[in-house]
């Protein structure tokens, strides 16, 4: 009986005991920038599902491929730190339902210095 009481009270105890006095402290998240886009098409509405790649500006070989949301939005965590980065819109396969073609617009290069956020937009052409 009175090992029970022990048992109770030890399990209480440590159920009730902050995180920290376990000595299981959580790790602070790594920080990281972010890169937020939206991809417009040529008459400046939105798309959806569009691939949308991003590579640092030293490689060659996209490092991120994502797609656009339904309000054409996508956002790609990266390191933080200085660095440059190249986005672009991968198109190919990519049918419209009115049935026209798109084209990729241009490259976009995000230069990022820290743990921010870096907003742009990927606008395609016919």
């Amino acid at each position: 009986m009175a090992a029970s009481v022990v048992l109770l009270v030890t399990l209480m105890a440590t159920l009730l005991a902050p995180a920290s006095a376990l000595g299981s402290e959580r790790e602070k998240p790594k920080p990281y920038a972010l890169i937020f886009g939206t991809v417009w098409d040529p008459d400046g509405h939105p798309l959806y599902a569009v691939t949308v790649k991003i590579r640092r500006a030293d490689e060659k070989k996209a490092r991120w491929e994502l797609y656009s949301n339904h309000t054409g939005e996508f956002a790609q965590r990266v390191p933080a730190g200085k660095a440059d980065y190249i986005v672009w819109a991968d198109v190919k396969g990519y049918k419209l339902p009115s049935g026209k073609k798109l084209k990729p617009g241009s490259e976009v290069t995000v230069h990022i210095d820290d743990d921010e956020r870096s907003d742009i937009g990927l606008h395609l052409d016919w």
